[in-house]
């Protein structure tokens, strides 16, 4: 009888060991699945390149991610000549599952990619070779854009100079190196709003912007709290210490009392011509804030985002924004 039921048990197991390797090699081998790149061949005019450099540069701050920032200073300022070259670096050291770098997005990498492949990547997070990207590269939130705004970006980056510059393989961890491969989704691409209504393209610009990815506190996974959405509170591991993004809700602990006065001159505070980024010394406040490059938004859109944010559910969430380096040795 014992003999007997070992054998089932021992059978049991195998079959629960067949049907794990079976799912893991079927998220490792057959996802991430959002089908081909589309047949796509732009044929980019001298307005659609512009507008892809306003977008790249100020909205969706592709520009941010993939050139070198310079953290010795305030808000991290790019590095001319580096515009598009890739490497930023998000480690397990700023509490990543892992090691993934912006990829080099210069003709000098994507000079070989189709423009389907390219709209692809940004769309759905499956690069040419049918990777998926780690989300850090918000795709999510570009899925949901006109795929009009894709193609003026795709335009601007054909336009970039070529920079040659290897980036290292992403390294993501366990489990995550099987997760990576079950979030890339078909697009849901929208439709651009018409400006005059100005809180529907407040949040069209808002999540073209990804605002809510860095402005919604997170748990030990980084999955986004529930009810907190835009009550800031992210942290961000910096050299010189820890910072915490803002609450963006009409709140009191937030925007409530910020007019759009007042919210369109902090950003361009950043882009006024006789403005320099001071040096930021040892546990010294920083930010991970792009301050330049969203501020080179026009006047119109950082209004229309203002427009949107007031709609948002007040959240009560005071936010320490910054704590320096030596504090946090301190209370270890």
């Amino acid at each position: 009888m014992k003999k007997r039921l070992l054998k089932l048990a021992l059978g049991l197991v195998g079959v629960i060991v067949i049907i794990v390797v079976a799912g893991l090699s079927y998220v490792k081998l057959a996802l991430p699945n959002v089908g081909p790149a589309p047949k796509l061949a732009i044929k980019p005019t001298t307005a659609q390149i512009e507008h892809g450099r306003y977008l790249a540069n100020h909205v969706a701050a592709c520009i941010d991610c993939h050139s070198t920032r310079d953290f010795t200073k305030l808000a991290g300022p790019m590095v001319p000549g580096t515009e598009g070259k890739g490497g930023e670096a998000f480690v397990r050291e700023m509490g990543f599952p892992g090691n993934f770098y912006a990829a080099n997005i210069t003709p000098a990498s994507l000079g070989s990619w189709t423009d389907g492949e390219i709209f692809r990547a940004i769309t759905t997070g499956v690069n040419r070779d049918g990777r998926a990207l780690f989300p850090v590269m918000p795709y999510q939130s570009y899925a949901r854009m006109d795929p009009e705004d894709i193609y003026d970006i795709i335009a601007y980056l054909r336009s970039l100079k070529p920079i040659p510059n290897k980036i290292p393989a992403a390294e993501p961890d366990f489990p995550m190196n099987f997760i990576i491969n079950t979030i890339p989704t078909k697009a849901a691409l929208g439709k651009r709003p018409n400006p005059a209504d100005t809180v529907a393209y407040g949040n069209y610009l808002t999540t073209f912007a990804s605002c809510t990815d860095c402005h919604t506190p997170a748990d030990d996974k980084g999955q986004p709290l529930p009810g907190m959405e835009m009550a800031g509170g992210r942290v961000f591991p910096i050299p010189t210490g820890t910072v915490r993004s803002a609450n963006l809700t009409p709140h009191a602990t937030g925007i409530l009392n910020m007019t759009c006065d007042a919210f369109i001159a902090r950003f361009k505070a950043h882009t006024h011509e006789r403005y320099v980024s001071p040096t930021v010394a040892q546990n010294e406040f920083n930010t991970i804030m792009p301050w330049a490059m969203y501020g080179g938004m026009s006047e119109q859109d950082l209004g229309a985002i203002y427009a949107y944010l007031r709609t948002l559910k007040p959240v009560n969430n005071a936010v320490t924004h910054f704590t320096p380096k030596s504090k946090l040795v301190a209370s270890r």
